[in-house]
């Protein structure tokens, strides 16, 4: 099987399978807006349009390179934490401002301490049916038909371009930070199956932070890799024309849409 960059090739574009299919979102949306769930996200995502304007902001990757970074740092620093970043509450006092889940996968993974925090969370509009409450929670909503396009208001709609990250970039510009640091991001993954694939964990998790991030058993999604990159490229270019920036400050990895600098430098610039 040939690993393409992106699912959403196809030999021919077929005009009435795009109406077809965006006949189904639009229905889709808008038994999505029937729920009060719905407005209570939305009203509070303009309330926060702008709120940390020209502030900086971190985004909590899970990679094994989390584990260089000193998060003691950040005291003071808006984060996004990502995904099972609760993980590491047991070996660390930091915690998050937010956290962010759009992966069903790790969602339904975490779906215990997500239904007794109370960090901020940031979810998938699918996400609230399992949700016991929903007091710190906003909902995303997101489809298939803009998974490449980003949101510099989310109060509508987000893109996903195959990584939670690039939902966390469209936060904080939304919310009006305008230096965004990345750390934890590895970018790489470490698997023999094409993207899009369900794999089993069968021993410890080399990809993330803790080795028992996925444990014996469970499913994860191999990554859209080529797609990831196509969606940072839009996010930088984002960054750009709102006069931001987007730096890598990861130990290491193979990410290199964003300059590098070590977290210590950006802190101090």
């Amino acid at each position: 099987m040939v690993n393409n960059p992106f699912s959403y090739q196809r030999k021919s574009i077929n005009p009435y399978r795009i109406f077809l299919r965006s006949c189904l979102e639009v229905s889709r949306r808008m038994f999505w807006d029937i729920y009060p769930l719905s407005w209570v996200s939305r009203t509070r995502l303009l309330n926060l349009k702008d709120k940390y304007a020209n502030e900086k902001a971190v985004i909590i990757c899970n990679g094994p390179s989390l584990l260089k970074s000193n998060l003691s740092n950040l005291d003071g620093i808006y984060t996004f934490g990502l995904n099972k970043i609760n993980l590491l509450f047991d070996k660390s006092s930091f915690r998050p401002s937010s956290i962010v889940c759009v992966d069903p996968i790790a969602f339904s993974q975490n779906l215990d301490f997500f239904n007794t925090t109370e960090i901020s969370l940031f979810l998938h509009h699918k996400f609230h049916k399992d949700m016991l409450q929903s007091k710190n929670v906003i909902y995303l909503y997101s489809s298939y038909l803009n998974a490449f396009s980003f949101a510099q208001d989310c109060s509508w709609n987000i893109g996903t371009s195959g990584t939670v990250t690039y939902v966390a970039l469209q936060l904080a510009l939304h919310m009006g930070f305008r230096d965004v640091a990345i750390i934890g991001c590895d970018h790489s993954y470490k698997t023999q199956k094409t993207f899009g694939s369900i794999e089993i964990t069968t021993e410890k998790d080399i990809n993330h932070f803790d080795p028992s991030y996925t444990k014996t058993g469970d499913k994860w999604q191999v990554s859209n890799i080529a797609g990831m990159e196509l969606g940072y490229s839009i996010a930088k270019a984002a960054y750009e024309f709102n006069n931001g920036r987007i730096i890598n400050c990861t130990e290491g990895g193979y990410l290199e849409t964003f300059p590098r600098m070590s977290l210590e430098d950006w802190l101090a610039d």
